[in-house]
């Protein structure tokens, strides 16, 4: 090779490191992404104008409820009976550690009284600043208080697409004028209102660009380091690689995959809607806690979804249900907060998590006296009992192991099972399901 080309080579290299370097220097810290893996459980919040029509929050426009409708909203907008103390301690009864509020969603309206936009809620009836109300209340029940902002914004006359139902309506729209908006917002909400995390969503559309995301990414950073930012500022969304943009991935109303390499987090619904919707249907309590389950067993966090209602409350029965699912954490909190996924993948009848040297076998449903787990490498199991319980018989075999299930299992909902081992369960590495 001649010494000119070598030369170009090392640049280039240099370069490419350089580049590298900037890129990973923003990157929010592994520390404060690990602690945030702990917490396990958080509250979605999904509320605005759109409640006083029942139908979905940004979606409906220009679909359920016509444009001019929509749009219009806000001028109703009242909800007397909203409580900042009792959203946050619904969610603190729950057993939930962080609450994620959608300051904007893809409609354009701020729940807080923004200086870069008249389309918020100062112009209401209520006036009051939601977001600000819900960051205190989370200081002081000791809650993370997180924001949920959109990328798309079918309302800002800046983005190129005004209705997602109708192409021939699209306009040219400004990006660079709607991304200095964006970056506008976000500095307020960050720090106005000090987020624990921002989630992002509405990335998919054309408009938006990888490199949008990565520039909205940096500035973030630039402002709080710290601050967790989901994976929904790029266009890759189902895993974490050098093209994506965010600290972790966000499955959509299904529990994700057993993943022991990738930090990820489930938003899932408690009734079917996001936003408030009369009569909606809603899952049942075990349908709830083995939600949870299943999702800590993965090696997620679930981020469970509720929509309150006009007036500003959450229902009753979803109130009813989450209290229901802190009863039960406060008896097996253990086996989900501060754990890891696996090291076998939740089914059916069960599922595993584990800290230290006990795994937490989780059982849905007596199926038989028995259930045989497969075997631990190098491992072996050196006590077992109900979490909170009797002692449970268990042997070795060729297969794995044979663990005997109490004549009648204690919780309706979701039973916990104590393994206590003879080494640190989280090393052991994912193995094939057992039966």
């Amino acid at each position: 090779m001649k010494k000119p080309a070598i030369i170009l080579l090392y640049l280039f290299s240099v370069i490419k490191l350089s580049f590298a370097q900037q890129t990973a220097s923003v990157k929010t810290p592994k520390a404060v992404l690990d602690d945030f893996m702990t917490k396990r459980f958080g509250m979605f919040v999904h509320f605005g104008p759109v409640t006083l029509r029942g139908t979905e929050i940004g979606w409906s426009r220009n679909k359920e409820v016509a444009q001019g409708d929509y749009d219009n909203l806000y001028k109703e907008f009242n909800p007397v009976l909203f409580n900042a103390d009792a959203i946050v301690k619904a969610a603190k009864d729950a057993g939930m550690k962080y609450l994620v509020i959608t300051a904007k969603h893809h409609d354009g309206f701020a729940l807080w009284p923004s200086a870069f936009t008249d389309y918020n809620i100062s112009k209401t009836p209520y006036k009051r600043d939601m977001v600000a109300e819900l960051a205190a209340a989370c200081k002081k029940q000791g809650m993370l208080f997180c924001i949920y902002h959109t990328v798309l914004d079918w309302h800002d006359p800046n983005y190129p697409i005004p209705n997602p139902y109708d192409s021939t309506k699209n306009v040219k729209g400004d990006m660079v004028a709607f991304k200095t908006q964006m970056k506008n917002e976000l500095k307020e909400l960050i720090t106005k209102y000090h987020p624990y995390l921002l989630w992002f969503d509405g990335y998919w559309e054309k408009p938006w660009t990888n490199a949008d995301g990565q520039e909205i990414y940096k500035f973030i950073k630039g402002i709080d380091p710290n601050v967790i930012v989901n994976n929904r500022l790029g266009k890759e969304s189902e895993k974490l690689n050098d093209q994506s943009v965010g600290d972790y991935l966000t499955p959509e109303q299904h529990i994700g995959q057993l993943n022991m390499n990738e930090p990820w987090e489930s938003c899932i619904t408690i009734c079917q809607q996001w936003a408030w919707k009369p009569n909606d249907k809603m899952k049942t309590v075990q349908e709830c806690i083995q939600t949870l389950v299943k999702t800590a067993a993965g090696n997620g966090n679930l981020l469970f979804n509720v929509g309150p209602m006009p007036d500003g409350r959450i229902e009753a029965r979803q109130v009813e249900t989450l209290q229901q699912m802190g009863l039960w954490l406060k008896k097996y909190g253990e086996s989900i907060y501060g754990t890891k996924g696996g090291p076998i993948a939740p089914n059916d009848n069960y599922a595993v998590t584990r800290k230290g040297n006990k795994i937490y076998l989780h059982i849905f449903q007596k199926k038989g006296d028995k259930i045989v787990l497969p075997n631990l490498p190098g491992v072996n199991i050196t006590n077992a009992y109900v979490l909170g319980g009797t002692k449970v018989n268990y042997k070795p075999d060729a297969t794995g192991y044979i663990i005997d299930l109490p004549q009648t299992l204690p919780d309706a909902n979701s039973n916990v099972i104590v393994l206590e081992l003879n080494k640190n369960a989280e090393e052991i590495p994912v193995i094939a399901a057992g039966k």
